[in-house]
């Protein structure tokens, strides 16, 4: 595992080389290059949640539920609740899909299967995949942890490679340091570190800075 002094190291150097850049806050992104690794065998790709101790910011999450796991959900302070009944009217309702498509999704196991009928393209274009609320779940937990979560997930023609949004520049490099340290422990879980090549770290319009 990479030294925590290095991500540090690597962290300042790209939040110096992005000072003045532009008027916007720039996000900090995280590479990882693989070796090795045939991503085109189900087996092998990634597709990971990693909640972050320092979100750089807060996903909105849509629940897909019926009775008394959509109140649950509404109580617990989902952004948008849509119940089986609502789920073919999102094809003609621009401003609630819109919300849906840019949201983290949950949904019952019972609404699963309808909702990637309806809306299965459009969250596959946006490497979205609705994530089933398991029994019992504690629903408030459940969205506060996807509020503040990254999925890292192999995406397109399954290059060897993967990227994930690990802070902004206004958080601290210990702030921004954490969250990678923790992203590569998660895959680095998934896949051997043997078999990861390199990674970078860079600002939205910086130049990219090794870790490992």
């Amino acid at each position: 595992m990479v030294a925590r002094k290095q991500v540090e190291d690597a962290v300042q150097k790209a939040l110096d080389a992005g000072k003045g850049r532009k008027k916007f806050s720039q996000s900090v992104d995280l590479a990882i290059n693989f070796r090795e690794v045939d991503f085109k065998k189900p087996e092998n790709r990634l597709n990971v949640d990693v909640n972050l101790p320092f979100p750089p910011r807060q996903s909105k999450v849509a629940v897909f539920a019926d009775g008394q796991l959509a109140l649950e959900a509404k109580n617990a302070g989902a952004d948008i609740v849509v119940t089986g009944l609502e789920i073919a009217g999102l094809a003609s309702d621009a401003a609630k899909r819109d919300l849906v498509l840019s949201s983290a999704v949950l949904s019952s196991p019972q609404l699963i299967a309808q909702v990637g009928k309806t809306l299965g393209q459009a969250l596959s274009a946006k490497g979205k995949t609705p994530k089933p609320i398991l029994p019992n779940a504690n629903l408030k937990e459940l969205i506060s942890r996807t509020r503040s979560s990254v999925t890292v997930k192999s995406k397109g023609k399954y290059l060897p490679t993967v990227n994930c949004l690990v802070g902004k520049e206004t958080q601290t490099p210990e702030q921004i340091s954490d969250n990678i340290i923790l992203v590569l422990d998660a895959v680095i879980r998934k896949i051997p570190e043997t078999n990861i090549a390199s990674a970078y770290v860079k600002l939205t319009m910086g130049p990219a800075f090794k870790l490992m």
